[in-house]
């Protein structure tokens, strides 16, 4: 295909983007506002969490769109009163990196941290004291009156011990043990809360609970000096009021947030995260639709606490990893008890113990990992690192980064570089039992001798004694024998990776031959110091690639100088040279794997994710609402189905 052919298939995918952008818009729009309606009339049909995923998305492909800036709005069966204090939506932040994000454009000295309620709110307005009317959030500037409801509510003072006119807002709650016992057929406590108060009989109010954290005169002076005063003056009048923390420094936050996940399950009543603000009160800020001097940090579907029971250690090929046991957690709808801790560096930086009190994330698609560690219990077990290979005996090499067998005779080494070559040569018909067998009966150790086979002997391995006196061949032994010896012309990034060297896969190789590295010769001679200046290179992993190019620089000169190999050197060239594709979802016409083939026999690059500087992803359904779509238009890849990828390769 000529390059003007290729950028009209990248016109026409930015406005197949376009046009699929747009309805997406609409969609959300509808979405929105129908699970916000049912949230502020009683039955919230959605989580939180799957709520703020829609938003997200919304807020990713329409920054501006109107329904960011409003709430929803009450039903018409109760009379209206406007609020004393706007009642609009906050900020928010899912991770401790987006709330580190807001962090940087709000350096506070200290920041005070509150629960985020998960109720229904709901204003009290007094004058000189006294109870007058009890508003709900409505829109966010009017509300139904439900006053009557209110007043058999736990936690709603009638009456002051100090003069006050203006407003007091808090969050109306149902406890665990209420719902438990009078309302289990509601979803949840938040649901049920939000049925009650609204009932026009007010049956059922006096099993509900008001918690207040926020308080705002309308005449005469504020009966309070800053935020923590607030609390202070609710408290004194009689109220209920939100656990406060104060902290020093954006790390205490979340270390905070940590904690509070951790003991929420024990508390009477439903939080979903944590209200941040600095101390001194902004009333300006207060009054904009979506304030942005405090911020909800939200717990997540994809963050849990649970403890560390044990410590396994995963041996693959030289590599001893450590992988963390820990009680069942849920974590985005799925049932997680395992987690990598990568290396014995970071079991020590994060203090990993027996009994650890850790924060498991598994966010988008990324697999379960644990990053951070709750405050030490005492007399905790150390986990203890195998000093010892499992399989030969020999002291292992504790880098930090790496724990691993130096032994390059191990007998598992040897046999997980032999699977390692098959599967990046892609010898398709030698399976992994056929290669164990081959090298438990000594007939193949190292990856020369895969090629010294010949189809006899490979024969025994597929017929029996009888069998062979009858037929003295086999098909499956002839299809093997070809198979390897059709994998004799390999690119030199295939070459490199499949000697199994920790951490070098073919990706990496690619990276190495377009920083200049691109003859054998060269990687051989090629120092620590120069790899580690390659992009994406840097000194752990050069250091693992000289070392392990060392290791196996004899066989690797041995299989080119006797013409067993042919190494195909220099940058990769083909009609995708210079372009890299990620696939995701089902292919029609062949399988993922001979689809990412086609694209290297080309020169062309695949990649794992979306990622910025990706040329195309590749999915029949151009126009889902997938993680990897979405990110595809938020960096501006173009996104292509099948028919337009196959196009790019045809002459």
């Amino acid at each position: 295909m000529e390059l003007f052919d290729v950028e009209e298939c990248k016109k026409a995918n930015d406005e197949a983007l376009k046009k699929s952008s747009v309805k997406r818009i609409s969609e959300l729009e509808k979405l929105i506002e129908k699970y916000q309606a049912s949230y502020y009339n009683g039955e919230a049909e959605i989580s939180d969490a799957e709520f703020d995923k829609l938003w997200d998305e919304l807020k990713s492909l329409d920054s501006a769109n109107p329904i960011l800036h409003k709430v929803g709005a009450d039903s018409g069966n109760f009379q209206k009163s406007p609020h004393v204090m706007p009642m609009g939506s906050q900020e928010k932040a899912a991770t401790p990196e987006e709330f580190l994000d807001w962090a940087k454009k709000h350096d506070y000295s200290e920041y005070l941290v509150e629960y985020k309620l998960d109720g229904a709110s709901l204003e009290l307005q007094y004058s000189d004291g006294i109870f007058l009317r009890a508003v709900t959030r409505g829109d966010g500037t009017v509300g139904d009156v439900i006053t009557a409801n209110a007043k058999k509510m736990q936690g709603v003072v009638q009456e002051l011990k100090e003069k006050f006119t203006g407003g007091i807002r808090g969050e109306v709650i149902m406890t665990h043990q209420v719902h438990e016992k009078f309302f289990s057929d509601k979803a949840n406590c938040r649901n049920a809360a939000n049925g009650l108060m609204k009932r026009k009989d007010g049956e059922g109010s006096e099993n509900l609970t008001l918690i207040t954290y926020d308080v705002w005169a309308s005449e005469g002076k504020q009966p309070f000096n800053d935020e923590e005063g607030k609390l202070d003056f609710l408290q004194r009048n009689g109220f209920n009021v939100v656990p406060l923390k104060i902290c020093k420094s954006t790390q205490e936050v979340i270390d905070y947030r940590s904690s509070v996940m951790e003991l929420r399950k024990n508390l009477d009543y439903d939080i979903d995260g944590l209200v941040v603000k600095e101390r001194a009160v902004d009333h300006e800020d207060a009054l904009r639709d979506r304030p942005d001097r405090q911020i909800a940090f939200k717990f997540s579907l994809e963050e849990a606490v649970s403890i560390v029971r044990n410590i396994e250690w995963n041996e693959t090929g030289a590599t001893y990893t450590p992988v963390a046991v820990f009680d069942p957690v849920d974590l985005n709808g799925t049932t997680v008890k395992r987690a990598s801790l990568v290396n014995p560096n970071l079991i020590r930086a994060l203090n990993v113990k027996i009994g650890s009190h850790v924060v498991v994330v598994k966010r988008g698609e990324i697999i379960p990992k644990i990053v951070s560690v709750l405050p030490e219990q005492e007399n905790l077990p150390s986990v203890k690192i195998p000093e010892k290979c499992a399989c030969c005996g020999t002291s292992l090499i504790d880098e930090g980064t790496r724990l691993f067998c130096p032994n390059k005779n191990c007998e598992k080494r040897i046999l997980h570089q032999l699977l390692k070559w098959i599967n990046v040569i892609d010898i398709r018909d030698l399976g992994e039992t056929l290669i164990t067998s081959l090298f438990e009966t000594k007939k193949v150790r190292s990856i020369s001798d895969l090629y010294s086979l010949t189809a006899s002997d490979l024969v025994p391995y597929f017929l029996n004694s009888e069998s062979m006196e009858k037929e003295k061949k086999s098909l499956g032994a002839e299809k093997v024998f070809a198979s390897i010896q059709s994998r004799r012309k390999i690119p030199l990034a295939k070459f490199i990776a499949g000697f199994d060297i920790e951490g070098i896969g073919e990706t990496v190789v690619e990276t190495l031959i377009a920083g200049g590295f691109n003859t054998l010769q060269k990687i051989f001679d090629a120092k620590e110091e120069e790899i580690a200046g390659v992009y994406r290179f840097a000194e752990t992993l050069a250091h693992t690639l000289v070392e392990g190019i060392q290791e196996n620089r004899e066989e690797m000169q041995s299989l080119v100088s006797s013409g067993t190999i042919s190494v195909i050197e220099g940058a990769a060239q083909g009609k995708l040279a210079g372009k890299s594709f990620c696939f995701t979802g089902e292919l029609v016409s062949m399988k993922r794997q001979d689809a990412q083939n086609l694209v290297k026999q080309n020169g062309g690059a695949v990649k794992s994710s979306v990622v910025k500087g990706l040329s195309f992803l590749v999915t029949n359904d151009t126009s889902s609402g997938s993680s990897k779509n979405k990110k595809a238009m938020e960096l501006g890849i173009p996104v292509i189905d099948e028919k337009e990828f196959l196009a790019l390769i045809k002459d």
